[in-house]
């Protein structure tokens, strides 16, 4: 039986690669797009799933145009047209016809306008739409959308709407997702949407919403996720299905108000420079064993003592707080169940992880950027034994330690090497050294590191070629020449070198390199420039060239200096066309004009 099964596996992936081959084909280009297009009969018959994801790859590829939209008009279900500028009401006309689409996103698409979702009326199969920051998006375009009463999610953050046309919305009876934020909506438009019993997500953020409308939102029964981000809100009805809520930016004074003994069974709180009227009565309306994940970055809290009975808690963010560590034993009480950690921007100092060492052995994620720890800390961080991601950027970290001030140098990196699962490492603008970086390279299973100190260079790279498992490495700002690039020995699984900021490198060595590793992506400020002259030559190939033809014409210049002392006359407006057509016919060297033999300077060469 697991033979059979393993058996069946193993074909179901190959023929899922066959399918990812054929459907890269015939996304390849103009011509190959051409070729197939004249068989609609064969892609009318195209499975959704296969029709979507062709769709998908020519819209990436910039390949797909309105009329060739036609020929998907039977077999697409799904669309996402985000981002592009090009969407227009052409492109719609034909989306409009479309028989079977269920998903239409065209996030960011800035060309799509009222008058153009007309097109979209009525479409009985359409489940989904997403018009986010189409700003010419006003009430006249809802009205077009509200006759599409298949619509269970609707998008429409950051477009032109008012009361008005949110009122309007409430015609959509099925809808299950409502997203309006960033729209200046009011009380009254959040009391006409209470028709809305099937919504499970509501987002309203940035808009003009107070306590008044927020005891509305009772109504919505089913509510599961919630967001009410700068807005004037600080109370909230008891929701009892509730699972997610953003009160960032918010005074909040209670999540459950008029019910102290309901408990919320709340899964993630985001809460981000948000203050507290009281916090120990926002928490305690929480069931704290389902309580998962809580992000207090940019509080100003202090005094951390509610974390005390959130033993749940998998994800936690404490950036730009005013933690310090005096509080960090309230973060390690959390234990077992921590898996993410971020202390970016706070006031604590290697201590914090001395405190935390033992405490968090399933914590997978830990930031300690910009905070003031030293090398200190990762002898304290290596007893983390689940950790993948570490961010130590704009650190003391140095690479080593010194026992006294005059003592040798003792490396600091090598303890981390015994974090087995350790993926990724981030070490940008800290005051690391070429001699401190091989030891990096014997992580086995790091496969993303970034590095960015002013004392780096060539060495440090070439340090890193035994980096086996190394699949993305930022070697950003540091002082790397040609040579060393060229000279680079590549990790075997490297795929992206990213040398933003490295300003002694040219053009030509970056070209060469490209050249003589093109499977890798390399990122680099001069790559557009090299991207665009991929065709022809670089900018130092260019003026190597202009200046070659500078030379050629100035030799020309002094070869015709013999003949400055002769006049020269055009000799042609002295005929008519007839005439000069019939001249043009006549292939005598040696042609006499009107009776004026040309002198031996003039003559046309053999």
């Amino acid at each position: 039986m697991a033979a059979a099964s393993a058996s069946a596996s193993a074909r179901n992936a190959g023929e899922t690669r066959l399918v990812d081959r054929c459907i890269d084909a015939a996304a390849r280009g103009p011509a190959t797009v051409e070729a197939w297009r004249r068989q609609r009969r064969s892609l009318e018959r195209l499975p959704g799933p296969l029709a979507d994801e062709l769709l998908r790859r020519l819209a990436a590829r910039r390949l797909l145009f309105p009329s060739l939209l036609e020929v998907f008009r039977y077999s697409v279900e799904e669309i996402d047209l985000s981002g592009n500028i090009a969407v227009d009401a052409e492109w719609l006309a034909y989306l409009g016809a479309f028989r079977y689409l269920r998903v239409l996103k065209m996030a960011d698409c800035k060309n799509v306008n009222s008058a153009a979702v007309w097109t979209l009326s009525g479409m009985g199969t359409l489940k989904e739409l997403d018009l986010s920051r189409c700003s010419r998006i006003s009430d006249a375009g809802i009205k077009h959308i509200v006759s599409i009463d298949s619509l269970e999610k609707l998008h429409l953050f950051d477009t032109g709407l008012t009361d008005d046309s949110v009122m309007l919305i409430s015609a959509l009876k099925n809808l299950q997702l409502l997203d309006l934020g960033g729209i200046h909506m009011t009380d009254k438009a959040l009391r006409s949407l209470q028709v809305l019993t099937q919504l499970e997500h509501l987002d309203i953020w940035g808009s003009e919403i107070t306590n008044e409308g927020a005891s509305l939102l009772k109504a919505f029964t089913r509510l599961r996720f919630l967001n009410v981000s700068w807005t004037h809100v600080t109370r909230l009805p008891p929701l009892p299905n509730l699972r997610y809520l953003n009160m960032s930016n918010c005074t909040i004074h209670s999540i459950c108000a008029g019910d102290s003994e309901v408990r919320i069974p709340l899964e993630k709180f985001t809460a981000s420079a948000a203050s507290f009227g009281n916090i120990d009565q926002v928490f305690s309306s929480i069931e704290a064993s389902l309580f998962s994940f809580l992000d207090m970055s940019g509080c100003s809290l202090s005094n951390l003592y509610i974390l005390q009975k959130l033993k749940s808690l998998e994800h936690l963010d404490l950036s730009l707080s005013r933690i310090t560590d005096d509080e960090i034993h309230y973060v390690a009480n959390i234990g077992m169940n921590l898996r993410y950690l971020s202390l970016k921007n706070t006031g604590i100092t290697s201590q914090a992880t001395c405190v935390l060492a033992g405490t968090v052995p399933n914590l997978s994620s830990l930031s300690l950027a910009y905070t003031k720890i030293d090398d200190s800390a990762l002898v304290y961080i290596s007893l983390m034994p689940s950790l993948r991601v570490i961010d130590l950027s704009h650190t003391s970290i140095k690479g080593f330690t010194r026992v006294e001030a005059n003592s040798e140098k003792t490396p600091s990196m090598p303890p981390l090497e015994c974090l087995v699962y350790l993926e990724s490492l981030y070490l940008e603008d800290t005051v690391l050294a070429d001699e401190v970086i091989p030891p990096l390279a014997s992580f086995r299973a790091l496969k993303y590191l970034y590095l960015k100190s002013d004392f780096l260079s060539d060495p440090a790279l070439h340090a890193l070629s035994s980096a086996s498992n190394l699949i993305h490495l930022g070697f950003c700002g540091n002082v790397l020449s040609n040579s060393g690039l060229l000279q680079f020995v590549l990790p075997t699984q490297l795929r992206v070198l990213d040398l933003s900021g490295c300003w002694i490198l040219t053009g030509d060595a970056i070209s060469t390199f490209c050249r003589h590793h093109p499977m890798i992506e390399v990122r680099h400020e001069l790559m557009q420039e090299l991207q665009q002259n991929r065709g022809g030559t670089s900018q130092v190939h260019k003026s190597k060239q202009l200046l070659q033809a500078k030379a050629k014409a100035v030799n020309i210049s002094a070869d015709a200096s013999r003949l400055s002392g002769i006049s020269f006359v055009d000799e042609r407006i002295k005929y008519s066309r007839e005439e000069l057509m019939n001249i043009q016919d006549l292939t005598g060297s040696n042609l006499v004009l009107n009776g004026v033999r040309l002198r031996p300077e003039l003559r046309r060469m053999e």
